[in-house]
């Protein structure tokens, strides 16, 4: 018996072993966003040192048959058999991916506070600020879920204590669970007007209206961030975009490239691992838009992370210029090396996962 068990299971283990070798390899786990082990190249001395045998283990791990298939059945054991509320720190409710974020981390958040005041007494002095905060899906579903969140509450108390110089702008009651894709952890920018419209108002410029905007859906599913990280079976979201003429007007300079491109790069839809660069080509350290169009001659300065990429297109109606600035890919402390402080509107939007994880602010 255990002979038969033995020839089974060698069997079992070369016609796998086949498979890997016979399947077509595949470059980019889409999924996953992550580039795939390549089948490593042989040479006697890669043989005798241990790096072929190390590398191959890696190409069959990647490359096996219905991989991503076996990734979901292993998920589902784990959430459905072994009762486990979460895989990979991500869980569904109403088909809707959420990642747990729990517990509020201080620390962060007073990093985050000190590189916000640092960068307020150097440079923006002559300027009125603005501070909105991004809720995460958490703060809408973790409760009603019965899931573990940080405390949202406690939050905004220390930031609003914490930056007295910058009038808070709570974007809560603007929101929903379903204004945010259901497989990533963005917002989706065609339910922005309501919280476009608070920054606008507090801004004291022109707010967007619905009407004035046209919708243009991507021509394939949209599958984010948390889709390959859950590895549990939901369905893919339709990424959105808002187009006027204004917009397409607008111009925008990569500081980093030097070079110019348009408010939505929709070769992003293609060539990139994630569609949501179609907004300002994704992540950027410094862009600046030029309205042609723009009601007035005024100017506005926003410290972001990559929620901003889709909310800042529906500020523009009133601003000649606007300045994106990403401090997690330039450092705060060289700005004025770039960009002229003359007094601009500032505002920081920062959603709160990055807010509890601060140490990518350089």
């Amino acid at each position: 018996m255990k002979k038969q068990q033995t020839i089974f299971l060698l069997t079992l283990w070369a016609a796998l072993t086949l498979a890997v070798w016979l399947h077509p390899a595949e470059d980019v786990s889409q999924a996953e966003r992550r580039t795939l082990a390549q089948m490593p190249e042989f040479s006697l001395s890669a043989l005798e040192s241990g790096q072929f045998r190390e590398e191959f283990e890696d190409y069959s791990l990647d490359q096996f048959p219905l991989r991503q298939g076996f990734r979901t059945l292993k998920a589902l054991f784990h959430t459905q058999v072994l009762g486990m509320r979460d895989n990979n720190g991500i869980y569904l409710t109403n088909g809707i991916a959420v990642k747990q974020e729990y517990p509020l981390s201080e620390a962060s958040l007073d990093a985050a506070i000190r590189k916000f005041d640092a960068i307020h007494e150097k440079f923006l002095g002559e300027s009125r600020c603005f501070f909105a905060v991004v809720p995460d899906k958490g703060y809408y579903l973790a409760a009603p879920s019965g899931h573990l969140a940080m405390d949202y509450d406690a939050l905004y108390e220390k930031l609003g204590a914490g930056l007295p110089w910058a009038e808070q702008i709570d974007l809560r009651r603007c929101l929903t669970a379903g204004d945010y894709y259901r497989t990533d952890t963005h917002w989706r920018q065609e339910c922005l007007i309501p919280a476009a419209t608070a920054i606008c108002d507090a801004l004291e410029v022109t707010a967007p209206k619905a009407a004035d905007y046209s919708e243009v859906q991507a021509d394939k599913p949209f599958y984010g961030v948390y889709y390959g990280q859950a590895a549990l079976p939901m369905e893919p979201d339709t990424l959105t975009w808002l187009e006027n003429e204004t917009l397409r007007q607008c111009t925008v300079y990569d500081y980093e490239t030097g070079k110019t491109g348009s408010v939505y790069d929709t070769a992003k839809l293609t060539e990139s691992r994630d569609m949501y660069d179609v907004f300002l080509s994704g992540a950027r350290a410094l862009l600046t838009i030029e309205n042609p169009n723009a009601k007035t001659d005024r100017e506005l300065l926003v410290f972001r992370d990559s929620f901003g990429s889709s909310l800042v297109p529906l500020l523009l109606s009133d601003y000649a210029r606007v300045t994106l600035v990403d401090i997690r890919y330039v450092s705060s402390a060289k700005l004025d090396s770039f960009l002229d402080f003359r007094g601009q509107d500032v505002l920081f939007l920062y959603s709160t996962l990055v807010l509890n994880s601060s140490s990518s602010l350089k």
